[in-house]
């Protein structure tokens, strides 16, 4: 992908906006539980509570909603920074409405845990932080600091102290683990939509590219042609105009840049392989053609290509997809980048399936890493480090997923592992990426549209 995609992902990493009408809805809903459960207590159950205070408190609730709803736009998406400031109004409120309603005596106390959850989903880390200390705050004022719910014959109603501590102890590990936990599973789920949407776009631009090459093969057999009249031509009247050196040069100049265009459109249409004629080639080929942009890159890459066993010698043909080659070509990549000296990319295949591995002769995957190795956003060293056995290396840790699930789309299964030698730095190094795929999935032969342009058939009078 080029830079300003990754920049785009590392851009919406670090700022999540949510919509105003959101949240403004949000708080309609808890105006209406408090308005409701104010009336239940003070009319269905008698109890004495300070209904004025506690209903100017579920008044401002009210207000800010309004402020909100006729001075900003209803599509309006709010900044970390704002959506913070309303989630902690909502927690200034509830806890100003819980102290007027007998504090942790109340059973509604949990909802405290609300804005902490929402802010855990579309907050930074740091705002989220702030917003579940400022509960845990709250939450152990009212502990001691609160009004005293009557019963109607003026009996106080108040838990156990053991209770009451146990309330305290549970809003407590409720707001951590609600945090972490809602954290945890919508940062992941951040990280997996993006990588997908990362996975297109460079599925996306591998079509392009074999599109434009089938575009240019077409536009090089549809000129081949002219630019041989014109070369013949040319040639002709050179023998011609042998005895005007004037006219000659013209001519030969002529004769030049018709082979300077062959020249041209022959190197652009080396990408032109989306004939009809060409959509299927054989194992080698398309591996090669994956690798190529990486094996003049000073590390030395290795081809073999073999049967498994007693396996037919002849390689399978296979379909040149955008999605495979893209697929080895960042694997290809990924071993150059941090080899030694040395790449290998063997081949096999066997009646039921055809293998690709891809080694090196670099220190491995990192075994903290490797039973991670695919997913999204997972970096196997530092970015400093990275710098240096990298030069211009600025990743995101989204190749070899982009990789892994391009292959995965194409029925391939991939295997991470570490090879057993040793790596010129003396640690166990060469990792190892085998891609497998079921032969029934690849070979365009066995998909019955393989036989290609055939062998010709004689012509019988």
């Amino acid at each position: 992908m080029a830079q300003t995609d990754i920049d785009m992902f590392a851009a919406q990493r670090r700022g999540n906006w949510v919509r105003l009408r959101t949240l403004v809805i949000l708080r309609w809903f808890a105006v209406a539980g408090q308005i409701g459960a104010l009336f239940v207590a003070t009319q269905l159950f008698g109890l004495v509570l300070e209904v004025g205070l506690a209903a100017m408190t579920i008044g401002a609730s009210v207000v800010a909603n309004f402020f909100a709803m006729f001075v900003f736009a209803e599509n309006r998406r709010l900044s970390a920074r704002e959506a913070t400031l309303m989630l902690v109004f909502d927690i200034l409120q509830l806890g100003l409405l819980l102290y007027l309603t007998g504090g942790l005596n109340n059973p509604f106390a949990l909802l405290l845990l609300a804005p902490v959850t929402i802010g855990a989903t579309v907050l930074p880390f740091r705002f989220s932080a702030l917003m579940g200390g400022l509960t845990m705050l709250v939450t152990t004022l009212l502990v001691r600091f609160h009004v005293e719910i009557l019963a109607p014959d003026g009996t106080p109603l108040a838990l156990p102290d053991l209770f009451l501590f146990g309330s305290w102890a549970a809003l407590m590990i409720g707001v951590l683990f609600m945090g972490l936990y809602t954290r945890q599973i919508t940062t992941e789920t951040n990280s997996m939509r993006e990588a997908l949407v990362a996975t297109q776009m460079a599925l996306a631009r591998e079509q392009k590219l074999t599109d434009l090459g089938g575009v240019v093969a077409a536009a090089a057999h549809e000129l081949g042609t002219p630019l041989a009249t014109i070369k013949l031509v040319s040639g002709e009247l050179m023998d011609e105009l042998s005895n005007q050196p004037e006219l000659l040069e013209d001519v030969t100049l002529i004769r030049e840049q018709a082979d300077r265009c062959r020249d041209i459109m022959r190197s652009m249409g080396r990408a032109g392989k989306d004939d009809l004629h060409l959509r299927q080639a054989p194992l080698e080929t398309v591996v090669q053609e994956a690798a190529e942009p990486h094996v003049n890159r000073g590390k030395d890459v290795r081809f073999a290509c073999v049967p498994m066993g007693n396996g037919d010698p002849a390689q399978p043909q296979i379909y040149r997809r955008p999605e495979i080659i893209h697929g080895l070509r960042n694997l290809v990549q990924n071993a150059v980048d941090f080899a030694q000296s040395t790449v290998r990319v063997e081949m096999s295949w066997s009646q039921s399936s055809i293998v690709v591995r891809i080694s090196d002769d670099g220190e491995g995957f990192p075994s903290s890493v490797i039973g991670r190795i695919g997913d999204p956003f997972v970096r196997a060293k530092r970015r400093d480090d990275l710098r240096t056995s990298r030069p211009g290396y600025d990743g995101m840790g989204l190749g070899l997923f982009i990789a892994k699930t391009l292959l995965e789309r194409s029925g391939a299964i991939l295997r991470f592992t570490n090879g057993g030698g040793r790596s010129l730095s003396g640690k166990s190094g060469g990792a190892i990426v085998a891609v497998e795929w079921p032969r029934a999935m690849l070979d365009a032969q066995l998909a019955g549209t393989g036989a290609g342009l055939g062998e010709n058939e004689p012509i019988t009078g």
